[in-house]
């Protein structure tokens, strides 16, 4: 897909590890349904850091895949890749009926993806590894290009004036995080664009780094976060540096949702992530139960597509619900 067509799709757009899922199956209304008789056990494995509530959408759209198919859904998660790949084995020694995985670094978790195929345990992925995915033996990959969403967001920034712009890091190594970048500065060409590094597990880090960068460097005119908390912390640190910068964002949470409603963040980029953890789940019990697979020998886009302004009140109210 071209950036082009990525932001006109874009303007078209609705106008701590656990053994266990930790709450409820929920419908997308957020309303607790009558659970199916459980038929088949799937273990989500993903690089959550701790804190990070962006992952509260994938879990409540697996959990209610789960649900609605009779899944016994096990979540574990790690941020640190050689760690994940360990979840993964683990996984793969309980002999589940599938596997749903994200893949931030393909050179520490790629064999461990292969181990699971090559066990007869059919594996989605999801979120974060895309480019890797089909090629590793997963029936599936549901997620953003992201690349395509860097370049979408790097040219809304420069066709709004940027000409300094933050493009803030908050886990280092990560692929799928390096890629947004490369495509922001790819996007803004003629901008500068800086990589900021921050702690994303530390609020206060990532505030006070934000804000000593644009202290340090006035001419600033855009902070672009990589998740939705992170934003939020932005937003903070251009009121207390006294800056004028802009703020956009990937991700979405509820309090993201009202910075955009109260102008003090302009646009996030929505990826969709209960749809995302809910497919997941869903092809899995589908190539179970039917042999189906979903994308034809292609990833399948849950984004990108830009949440502003011109279309907060549209999804707002699935916000609040925690699903979008």
């Amino acid at each position: 897909m071209t950036a082009s067509a990525v932001v006109a799709s874009a303007t078209l757009a609705l106008a701590a590890c656990s053994s266990s899922g930790g709450k409820s199956a929920t419908d997308a209304s957020g309303d607790t349904g009558a659970a199916a008789e459980k038929t088949m056990t799937i273990i989500m494995v993903t690089h959550q850091a701790p804190g990070d509530t962006f992952w509260d959408r994938i879990r409540k759209g697996a959990e209610a895949a789960a649900a609605k198919d009779g899944v016994d859904f096990q979540y574990t998660n790690d941020p640190d890749a050689t760690k994940q790949a360990q979840l993964i084995q683990a996984a793969i020694d309980k002999k589940p009926d599938g596997i749903a995985i994200t893949d931030p670094n393909t050179g520490a978790i790629g064999d461990a993806v292969k181990k699971a195929v090559a066990a007869g345990i059919p594996v989605t992925m999801f979120n974060a590894g895309g480019p890797d995915a089909l090629g590793l033996g997963a029936i599936g990959y549901f997620g953003q290009s992201e690349s395509d969403a860097g370049l979408a967001v790097g040219q809304k920034a420069a066709g709004e004036g940027a000409k300094n712009i933050l493009c803030v890091i908050q886990e280092q190594g990560q692929s799928q995080l390096e890629a947004r970048c490369d495509g922001v500065t790819k996007g803004a060409a003629g901008a500068k664009v800086t990589r900021l590094f921050v702690n994303g597990r530390d609020d206060a880090d990532v505030t006070t780094k934000i804000q000593a960068a644009l202290t340090q460097d006035k001419s600033v005119d855009y902070v672009i976060t990589l998740g939705a908390q992170f934003a939020l912390d932005a937003g903070k640190a251009v009121k207390a540096a006294g800056s004028s910068a802009k703020v956009g964002t990937f991700d979405t949470n509820e309090e993201l949702i009202k910075a955009i409603q109260d102008k003090s963040v302009t646009f996030a980029v929505d990826q969709q992530p209960y749809l995302q953890g809910y497919l997941a789940i869903d092809a899995l019990w589908l190539y179970k139960k039917n042999g189906n697979t979903l994308g034809g020998g292609q990833n399948v886009a849950t984004g990108p597509a830009f949440i502003d302004a011109s279309n907060v009140e549209a999804v707002a109210g699935f916000a609040a619900n925690g699903t979008r």
